[in-house]
């Protein structure tokens, strides 16, 4: 790639070559899984739910590595080398943002919902997402611009959303993703249990503000969150404390996918994953809705993303 300025046809040949990483990086996550279920050779950060393995780090250096060897001129955040304390700012170069392997804890207790995460920023905004689980096989690429897509056990690729979106008239329709997070401390656990109990319970049975959601779900993982959004499996997703690895791939899938993404309470609703929502930890997705003769998609997808910031409590991540 002669320059730094990415063309249509640049974002294909990144994709193209992203894509193969990923699968190799998928191989390396299943030997890792099948190592570490037959050894319980496990080593802990912060707490027993933030498992990190020697796999992660083996994933990133070879992601890392590849990149670095293509795309010399490329940035790159990952999460281990963020940990590490290498935190570059973001610039208008061309930046890699990897998650080695999103769902750290499953892939250590052998529940099939893990992923390597490749995203990709272009002028502080993510362009380009390529996603791999390899338990399942699927495989969900976006790139600006030009869709987004799900392969899956040697089927497809199949543009995404998968079925012509619905529309969806309140929350007490809808599947929600949720995840209780690393931080099991005392006020955030207290807060995120109101909030669960809120968006699920029903008012009409003692439940004060319950919204009585269809239902809660947790993958486990925010990248598989957002595409299982953008796939139209759930509805929504929202959650507090992701990194900008967790979410850059995925923003870009869920978006070319008729998906609307966003920060925290009262940041703007216009779809724009700019450099403050990309790192500001706070993020929430909608599934993209079908138009009614009362208000477009888009329109629905502000109303129910104010809804249920009116039903759930906004706090700061550790």
């Amino acid at each position: 790639m002669a320059s730094a300025h990415l063309s249509t046809t640049d974002l294909q040949e990144v994709l193209a070559f992203t894509t193969s990483l990923a699968r190799q990086a998928g191989e390396l996550i299943l030997a890792g899984s099948q190592a570490i279920l037959q050894s319980g050779n496990v080593d802990e950060k912060k707490n027993s739910v933030d498992l990190v393995t020697e796999y992660d780090v083996k994933v990133e250096e070879l992601v890392k590595g590849e990149l670095r060897k293509k795309y010399p001129s490329f940035d790159f955040i990952g999460e281990e080398s963020y940990a590490a304390g290498q935190r570059p700012p973001l610039v208008d170069t061309p930046t890699f943002c990897v998650d080695p392997i999103d769902g750290t804890t499953n892939f250590v207790h052998g529940f099939p919902h893990v992923c390597v995460s490749i995203g990709l920023i272009y002028r502080k905004s993510p362009v380009l997402g390529v996603i791999y689980n390899p338990f399942l096989d699927s495989l969900y690429t976006g790139v600006q611009g030009q869709g987004a897509f799900l392969t899956q056990r040697g089927q497809g690729p199949l543009k995404l959303p998968l079925a012509v979106p619905l529309p969806l008239p309140s929350l007490s329709q809808a599947l929600l993703g949720v995840e209780w997070g690393s931080d099991r401390s005392g006020s955030i656990v207290r807060i995120k249990g109101e909030s669960f109990a809120r968006l699920a319970g029903n008012p009409k049975e003692g439940v004060e503000g319950g919204r009585m959601a269809h239902s809660l779900r947790s993958l486990g993982s925010a990248a598989l969150n957002f595409c299982m959004v953008a796939q139209g499996g759930l509805d929504m997703y929202h959650e507090i404390g992701c990194w900008p690895w967790d979410i850059c791939a995925g923003a870009v899938i869920a978006q070319e996918a008729g998906g609307l993404v966003a920060g925290g309470h009262g940041s703007p609703l216009d779809n724009q994953v700019t450099e403050q929502i990309l790192s500001g930890r706070k993020h929430i997705v909608i599934r993209a809705i079908g138009d009614t003769k009362e208000e477009t998609g888009l329109q629905a997808q502000q109303r129910l993303i104010r809804d249920y910031y009116e039903t759930v409590p906004d706090y700061e991540p550790a």
